[in-house]
């Protein structure tokens, strides 16, 4: 075979993607022709990874990999590295095996993007010490809020059987900088502590471990009841402390790198602390003592809400602000990033910027329990970036995202679901990269890098999220999903016995005068949980930023916005605005067909083709039930409903805790809900 024919088969590997592929290789789908050089005079199972990584894909000149001792890489700390050209080779430089690691991702990163490697002078180090994934996966196989299949841990099959994909998952989150995982659901079975669970575990950690990638495990509270025998779980109890002391030495013996507890207490059923009587700190501190001697660390999280008639988005600053400075050092806080529960838009948590004398960690939602599961195309990075514009990254201990990863082929159940996965990870090791910067190197690395290409879907990718804001919840709603799996709207939602605040009318408080939950001073006064200059800001209806008007405030129907409109009338526009926005992704994905593969274009065109349906189902359902409170007619330019009313509260889903509804379960124009 000659050399050009050679060459070109080899640039259709890791360029166009003309051939069809199954979305599996995620963002890592670069090919080489030839072994690369590379130098390195030190052995470690991480090493041999970065050395592999190179010498099958790096396609420049030569590179060595060398440990530093200088002033300049300390500063970098342990996973910090730099990358250096001469005319000669590359240098990657680190303190640490890890730190070269991620400068040899870094490198192919870079290749795959179709930069300009010939004169390179990086220095990188990570924002936070802690960058997780958490995983909501249960013990059973099923993911609660996961939408990609079942769980990728096969705990039946393990320690006999080890899937080749638990590499391919470690080695995904290497190459975006993520550097621990949380193996089960924060609604915790006490069985993954058990010693036969361990030894699973240990597998897992095993493999992981040359990544950089340290596992945790979600705890429940009462083991020492359920699983030691104990009689309580009282965190002041010696018995207690002694039963996590033995078995934190178990863990310990078996991971000597583990990296500690994920604790959700006192929260949805589940037990606590204050079950007996104590505090959040004091629950958190016995743990934290039993893993200190091994480094380990307690992530203890602030999602708690009580069935109270306080305002739910005030809930966790009551419960944890007084406890500011009472945690023990390796207790870090993990608050969610709104005060409510993952919506498509919230304020940050007041929490952040509340607890000073307190190490905090913000957790996100990767997989999109709110979003649209994985139907819907909504790059989450913009969500995260408006984050970081009132939540200081140096103010953070680390980061958490829940992640959206299943054992489907390609992982994450729709193709630009990747994306979310991959932005999480740069994020989390750098928040100042832009959103528009990160979709660009996930599109030219998991498609291609034309520019024909990567221009208009990086648009479309940066318009998403606004998009199902608009077609969902805009200008502040919050919370009015269907009941239990939330996927569709049901604004209308009452559950004789549940608590008021599983409701959607809590949130919304729609009446014939207007829309909207009053948090202003003369309301429940959420607004002063925040700092002074934003409480006014957010408590003034004329201020407050009109993304979050309804958030704060009950507005009459009839008030006029910023744009000359009134309420009813902006609310009417907002929706079919998020409408009109999938159809134009639509149009623009159709063009994009000569740079993507068949299988893939057709997957994501089908799940565009749901979404754009969905947008119209929740536009009408949102609007028509809206409509009986205001009695308003629709403004001009806003298209007249497909599905009645009354049809549409008759939609009930059967949606599994680990599949996506497909489009058969969905009400459909030119349905029998016309």
């Amino acid at each position: 075979m000659n050399k050009k024919y050679l060459l070109g088969i080899c640039l259709l590997s890791f360029g166009l993607t003309l051939f069809a592929e199954d979305g599996s290789k995620l963002w890592l789908r670069q090919a080489s022709c030839e072994k690369a050089s590379v130098c390195c005079s030190i052995s470690s199972p991480t090493i041999a990874i970065a050395r592999e990584e190179l010498a099958s894909l790096w396609r420049g000149k030569a590179v060595e990999l060398q440990l530093f001792a200088d002033e300049a890489h300390r500063k970098l700390g342990k996973e910090g590295y730099t990358i250096r050209t001469s005319d000669e080779k590359i240098v990657l430089g680190s303190t640490t095996e890890q730190g070269l690691l991620y400068a040899a991702y870094h490198l192919l990163r870079l290749q795959a993007e179709g930069a300009d490697c010939t004169r390179l002078d990086i220095a990188e180090e990570p924002a936070f010490d802690v960058r997780v994934l958490n995983h909501w996966d249960n013990l059973d196989g099923t993911i609660e809020r996961g939408y990609a299949g079942k769980s990728l841990w096969q705990w039946d099959e393990l320690s006999d059987t080890v899937s080749a994909r638990y590499q391919e998952y470690a080695r995904a989150n290497a190459s975006v900088g993520i550097n621990g995982t949380v193996l089960n659901n924060v609604n915790a079975s006490v069985k993954i502590l058990s010693s036969e669970y361990l030894e699973k575990v240990r597998v897992l950690a095993d493999i992981f471990r040359p990544y950089g990638i340290k596992v945790y495990l979600s705890v429940n509270f009462a083991s020492p009841m359920q699983l030691g025998g104990l009689s309580t779980a009282d965190p002041l109890n010696e018995e207690v402390a002694e039963w996590w002391k033995k078995k934190v030495h178990e863990i310990y013996s078996l991971i000597p790198d583990f990296g500690g507890f994920l604790v959700k207490a006192n929260s949805e059923g589940q037990p606590g602390p204050c079950d007996y009587g104590r505090t959040h700190a004091e629950g958190a501190n016995m743990m934290a003592r039993a893993l200190k001697p091994y480094g380990g660390i307690v992530m203890w999280r602030a999602f708690v809400y009580s069935p109270s008639d306080a305002d739910r988005a005030k809930q966790a600053y009551l419960e944890f602000k007084p406890l500011d400075g009472k945690f023990l050092d390796n207790v870090i806080v993990q608050v969610k990033n709104g005060p409510i529960d993952f919506q498509p838009r919230e304020p940050y948590s007041p929490l952040f910027g509340a607890m000073p004398h307190t190490p905090l960690m913000a957790e996100f939602q990767v997989t999109q329990e709110y979003l649209g599961h994985s139907n819907h195309l909504a790059y989450l990075a913009t969500m995260w970036k408006e984050f970081y514009r009132y939540v200081s990254p140096a103010s953070l201990k680390g980061v958490a995202g829940v992640a959206n990863i299943g054992d489907d082929t390609n992982w994450c159940g729709h193709d630009f679901a990747q994306a979310n996965w991959y932005a999480y990870g740069r994020l989390a090791w750098n928040p100042l990269l832009s959103s528009e910067e990160i979709a660009k190197e996930w599109l030219a690395q998991t498609f291609t890098s034309d520019p024909k290409f990567v221009e208009p879907m990086t648009q479309v990718m940066m318009d998403s999220r606004e998009a199902v804001v608009d077609y969902m919840m805009p200008l502040g709603l919050h919370h009015i999903f269907a009941w239990s799996h939330h996927y569709g709207p049901e604004p209308w939602c009452e559950v004789s016995g549940a608590r008021a605040d599983w409701l959607p009318s809590y949130y919304h408080q729609a009446d014939k005068k207007g829309l909207g939950f009053d948090r202003s001073r003369s309301g429940s006064d959420a607004v002063s949980q925040y700092p002074d200059s934003l409480a006014h800001v957010f408590n003034s209806l004329e201020l407050c930023p009109e993304e979050f008007l309804l958030w704060f405030h009950h507005v009459d129907w009839n008030h006029s916005l910023k744009s000359g409109r009134t309420l009813w009338d902006e609310l009417c526009y907002k929706y079919q605005q998020g409408v009109d926005k999938v159809r134009e992704f639509q149009k623009v994905w159709n063009q994009m067909k000569p740079y993507v593969d068949e299988e893939r274009f057709q997957a994501v065109a089908k799940r565009l083709d749901i979404q754009a349906n969905d947008a119209v189902w929740w536009k009408d359902a949102c609007l028509e039930y809206f409509r009986t409170y205001s009695h308003m007619k629709y403004p001009e330019g806003v298209e007249a409903p497909v599905f009645k009313l009354k049809e549409l509260k008759k939609v009930k889903l059967p949606i599994s805790n680990y599949e996506c509804p497909s489009a058969d379960m969905l009400p459909r124009k030119n349905s029998s809900l016309e």
